[in-house]
This record gives structure tokens, C-alpha cells and sequence, in this order.
């Protein structure tokens, strides 16, 4: 059996040190695609040049709703040229985030539908980041033209009443080991619920790690900071079948079939 994580960051500096080491133990899974998502102008480079190192890696370019701010008057013009040259890529990370400090909702959103627009009129794969924004995805979503290969919503945390909703519009919606935790419950729930067809695996490494309990690939940053290590993507598989209660192999074949609808093969 091989694993498919639908959303990572293996190209973040704070891996770097240990990329060596972290390929080797993916290899070792193995991992057979890994969607590499950059988030900001000074960090789409590297995804690329991780993509021409590394077959598995299906490389993806957007402008997260953190760094909106920090994008310079070419983003959108920078944006279109790695696409165009990566014909494989697909757009992300991008989305709205109401849950940081000093955010602007009109610039995340007028930020969030160029680019929408762009992974529109190039037809591709789009991942969301939605943190305390669901109506305002919703409504964004609704009304402006989507891929047809539709888009993932990474690390789904929104209600379980909108699911329906927004897989009518295509959505696939990713599970995280990060909802592990004892005060996800609410997430490990709506987990158990969402349509078969409409389920993709996740890391989001080195971002949202596990609970400590359920650590095996234990990695820390330069700085001592405990980070996920890629190859949790084992134990989110595991997981998210035992709450689906499902085997390990029914669910990778359901997400093996999603992941090429929407990645492709």
C-alpha cells in the first residue's frame, strides 16, 4: 500500500537540516505523491526546485492569507509564469483567515479570487485555507467561476451542516492527524461523515502535529520547536480509518481514486 498526502510544506526551511533523513523515511513508507504547497512569493522557488529534485512531489503556488500584506505590485504576474511553466501545479496555498491578528477582509478576499480566477481559467487542482471564514468562502465560492478540477479545503474544520454545500461545489475536504487531539472532536466527527468520494489524507508538515501520544517520527527545528514529520501521513491513514471504521486498504483505495480526480495520476 502507498500513501498520498494531499498538503504539505516539505519545502519549509525549518525541515531543511533533516530533508535527507525525511526523504529516506518517506521513501521508506512509502509515500507515492506528496502535494507541496508554497505560501508566499520568497518560498515558490524552492517548491519548485524540491519538485525537480524529487518525482513524488507535485509542486503547488499561492499566496496564503497570512502574507497577503507582504506581496509586492508583481505577485499575480509571478504567480501565472510558475504556473505556466509547471504545467502539473496546481494553485495554493491560498484562502481566508479570520483568526489572526490585524487581518483585512477585503484584500484576503480580493487576493483570494485573482487567484481563484487564475486556477479557473488555467484548470487547476486549488487548495484552501479557511480558518474562521466559512461564510465568507462560501458566499466567495458561490458566486465566481472554480476550476473544473475542482479544490481541496485543507485540514476541513468548518461545520459539519456545510459539508453538503460545498461538496455540491466540488470540494474535497482533507483529514489531519493534528485532530487527534482530545479537543477535535468536533473534526474527528465530521470526519466520520463526509462522502467517500470526497476524502483526501494530510500532513501539513511541518504544521499541526499530532498529540504527543501518537508521535512516531519524533523532529525538531533549528530552534528546539517540536514540528510534524511527512511521514505521520501513516498514522493520519490509520486513524481516519479506524474512525471511519474502515480498513486501512479500502480507505487508500477511495483516496487514491480522489487524489488522482483532483491531482491527477
Amino acid at each position: 500500500m502507498r500513501y498520498l498526502d494531499a498538503h504539505n510544506h516539505l519545502h519549509d526551511a525549518r525541515l531543511a537540516p533533516h530533508r535527507p533523513a525525511i526523504l529516506e523515511q518517506l521513501a521508506g513508507l512509502p509515500i507515492e505523491r506528496g502535494v507541496v504547497n508554497g505560501t508566499r512569493e520568497d518560498d515558490w522557488e524552492a517548491v519548485a526546485a524540491l519538485a525537480r529534485e524529487q518525482s513524488f512531489v507535485i509542486p503547488s503556488f499561492g499566496l496564503h492569507p497570512w502574507y497577503v500584506a507582504s506581496r509586492t505590485p508583481q505577485w499575480l504576474e509571478k504567480l501565472r509564469a510558475l504556473l505556466e511553466s509547471h504545467p502539473n501545479a496546481g494553485v495554493g496555498e491560498i484562502g481566508l483567515d479570520r483568526w489572526i491578528e490585524g487581518y483585512d477582509p477585503k484584500v484576503q478576499a480580493e487576493v483570494f479570487l485573482a487567484q481563484l480566477a487564475l486556477a479557473a481559467e488555467l484548470n487547476r487542482a486549488t487548495t484552501i485555507h479557511c480558518l474562521q471564514a466559512w461564510g465568507a468562502l462560501d458566499e466567495l465560492l458561490r458566486a465566481h467561476p472554480l476550476p473544473k478540477r475542482s479544490f481541496l479545503i485543507h485540514a476541513y474544520g468548518g461545520p459539519q451542516e456545510m459539508v453538503a454545500g460545498f461538496a455540491k461545489l466540488g470540494a474535497y475536504f482533507s483529514f489531519n492527524a493534528y485532530f487527534l487531539h482530545e479537543r477535535k472532536g468536533r473534526q474527528r466527527e465530521v470526519f466520520r461523515h463526509i462522502p467517500a468520494d470526497r476524502l483526501l489524507i494530510e500532513t501539513d508538515a511541518p504544521d499541526m502535529l499530532p498529540p504527543e501520544e501518537f508521535i512516531r517520527f519524533p523532529l525538531r527545528d533549528a530552534a528546539g520547536k517540536a514540528v510534524n514529520h511527512p511521514a505521520h501521513i501513516e498514522l493520519a491513514y490509520e486513524e481516519l480509518a479506524e474512525i471511519r471504521d474502515v480498513s486501512v486498504e479500502e480507505l487508500a483505495g477511495q483516496v487514491a481514486d480522489n487524489f488522482a480526480c483532483l491531482f491527477g495520476g
